[in-house]
């Protein structure tokens, strides 16, 4: 009689996408923005960033939940995130997202999405770039332009170290994949 027994191999999870936005045009700083939290996108930041959502749209991306820095820049784009995607996502704010924040602070911001799919984070340069830097294991900061994003491959939240780089788009990019 041949025994068989309970397979020890666990289903592989499928993996997490982890999508950086680096907020749109705001308003220059200086007499008419002195409380920099306060700067709102410009027209054309508001504009382009509309765009650029629907070359996201046109790669397919869907998320579970979209988590933005607090600052009036940034949520504005992470709105037009979430109204611009065929999905609905759950919007978030995190003081972690703000400037000047280190890695391991947004890395403990993402412990509650856990069970995510798809998150992405808006937030501001250097931060973001530092960020990718940190998550991809480079020396560099990677590069952000306003309204800019790149998609992370990762197999938990929060990451786990083993996270690859599925691309980086320039907002120009994403308007004309959108056009």
């Amino acid at each position: 009689m041949t025994r068989t027994r309970p397979s020890s191999r666990r289903r592989a999870a499928s993996p997490v996408r982890l999508y950086l936005v680096r907020h749109a045009i705001a308003e220059e700083r200086g007499p008419a923005w002195p409380d920099d939290t306060q700067r709102p996108l410009t027209r054309q930041g508001r504009a382009g960033m509309r765009r650029a959502v629907r070359g996201l749209r046109d790669l397919g991306v869907e998320l579970d939940v979209v988590v933005t820095s607090p600052l009036v820049r940034a949520r504005q784009t992470a709105d037009i995130v979430v109204r611009g995607l065929e999905a609905t996502p759950v919007l978030v704010e995190s003081s972690s997202l703000a400037p000047g924040q280190p890695p391991s602070a947004v890395l403990r911001a993402l412990e509650p999405y856990r069970r995510g799919r798809a998150v992405a984070l808006v937030g501001h340069e250097p931060d973001l770039g530092i960020l990718a830097a940190f998550l991809l294991g480079a020396s560099q900061p990677v590069a952000f332009k306003k309204g800019g994003v790149c998609c992370l491959e990762c197999s938990t939240l929060p990451p786990d170290g083993n996270v690859r780089l599925l691309w980086h788009a320039t907002p120009r990019m994403l308007r004309r994949m959108g056009e």
